[in-house]
């Protein structure tokens, strides 16, 4: 892969991964409440639910999705239900959880932040972008593979910085019902954050 072409792709996945979105507000929500480490699965577990996605876009799912619409719109539907399932579930989070010791809730899993991507229409159309714009046609394997490589290493540190922003907090909710306050707080802007995919589901 071209140096010019490994810098545009480092540059595309760098801004697609720090910006807002569902996936990064869990993470924020997630160091808050329970710390970096415990916060390690939920990193994994975004990150390679996204290339998973790319692997079966560069493979030819994309044609797939091109020739039957109606699976779009059964995976909009789905993340609507499981958006908010992920919410309800962060308004349930009352009060911090120990990083070490007991525990006072469950931090999301592995499978719930894969299970998050794998049903977010957002995450399947930089896919399709991302495979269209930077796969070989002439060699679609290696610069498949390459793509992946780089993404991943892009993608972990920075989604990563959302949970340590989250886990900067946590002195900060410790006090009174801010935990409380911010979990709800966290709850709405996952929900705003795929309203547009909601209400075209809708419509």
């Amino acid at each position: 892969m071209p140096l010019d072409t490994v810098l545009a792709l480092a540059g595309f996945a760098f801004v697609m991964s720090v910006s807002p979105g569902p996936g990064n507000f869990l993470l924020l929500a997630s160091g808050a409440n329970f710390g970096f480490v415990r916060s390690i699965p939920l990193i994994l577990g975004i990150c390679l639910g996204f290339l998973s996605m790319v692997v079966l876009v560069g493979l030819g799912l994309g044609q797939v999705f091109k020739a039957y619409p109606l699976i779009g719109i059964a995976i909009r539907t789905a993340c609507g239900v499981y958006i908010v399932w992920l919410a309800a579930k962060l308004v349930r989070s009352r009060s911090l959880g120990a990083e070490d010791g007991p525990r006072l809730g469950q931090p999301f899993t592995f499978l719930e932040a894969a299970l998050l991507q794998l049903l977010n229409p957002k995450a399947w159309t930089v896919a399709l972008i991302v495979t269209a714009t930077y796969v070989d046609p002439g060699a679609p394997v290696k610069s498949l593979l390459a793509l992946v490589v780089l993404f991943a290493g892009v993608n972990i540190p920075s989604i990563s910085i959302w949970a340590a922003s989250g886990t900067a907090l946590r002195r900060f909710l410790a006090q009174d019902n801010r935990a409380a306050v911010f979990n709800i707080a966290m709850a709405i802007l996952l929900l705003a954050s795929m309203a547009p995919v909601l209400l075209s589901t809708l419509g």
